[in-house]
């Protein structure tokens, strides 16, 4: 999965569909990039709080270390048993849902790649499963579980995210490590279930979906 995605939907709408009881004062960002701040929802003492905390846990390899560079970041979980998660996913405490409506593929040949969006239809709002803690380095952050494509999106990336039902949401904050097992492993969500907004917009654009230039059928983007 590439590290990008949107929420294009008001901060009320937000609050409804997740059953938010604590709202964080946040505007709802046009888009998300690690290190940039994205929306999530944790539930703490029976409440469901909204936060705005930034995509992407530290991460720093012996060569940085060694070299003296700072941590960077990794926002993206595919191997739970990466010593980076092993200990976090087996926690509920550590769960969280995170907001989106669309995230992006680069689209194109090397040099000129523009942004695919992808959303699910008739479902304006999505929770994608993710992980979050305090972290030293950075502070509160978050990540996204990932799970293998479905044929629809596998031509873009062979991964995408975990996206769960609104009657999954307390699975996932509540669930048992067996739990996030399953949810990575099953099928993908079938293909016809996703609709794709091809544009003109570069990858490095910062064009939203509710902005982008569609591309038309007889645009030379090849």
């Amino acid at each position: 999965m590439s590290r990008l995605y949107a929420k294009a939907r008001t901060m009320e709408e937000v609050v409804t569909h997740f059953g938010v009881d604590v709202a964080q004062s946040a505007a709802v960002p046009p888009e998300t990039v690690e290190g940039t701040q994205g929306l999530i929802v944790i539930e703490k003492d029976g409440l469901r709080l909204l936060r705005s905390i930034p995509w992407g846990f530290p991460r720093q390899t012996r060569e940085m270390r060694k070299d003296g560079e700072p941590p960077g970041r990794i926002g993206l979980v595919a191997d739970l048993t990466n010593p980076l998660w092993d200990r976090i996913v087996v926690d509920p405490r550590y769960r969280c849902l995170i907001l989106l409506a669309h995230f992006a593929n680069p689209d194109g040949p090397k040099g000129e790649k523009t942004r695919a969006w992808f959303s699910m239809n008739r479902q304006p709002l999505m929770a994608w499963a993710g992980f979050c803690k305090n972290t030293p380095d950075f502070g509160p952050v978050f990540a996204g579980m990932t799970m293998t494509a479905n044929e629809q999106i596998r031509p873009f990336n062979d991964r995408m995210p975990v996206l769960l039902k609104p009657e999954e949401y307390d699975r996932w904050l509540h669930g048992s490590i067996q739990d996030v097992i399953a949810i990575q492993f099953r099928d993908p969500p079938p293909s016809e279930d996703f609709e794709i907004l091809f544009t003109r917009d570069r990858w490095q654009s910062g064009t939203p979906p509710g902005k982008a230039l569609p591309r038309r059928s007889n645009d030379a983007m090849f």
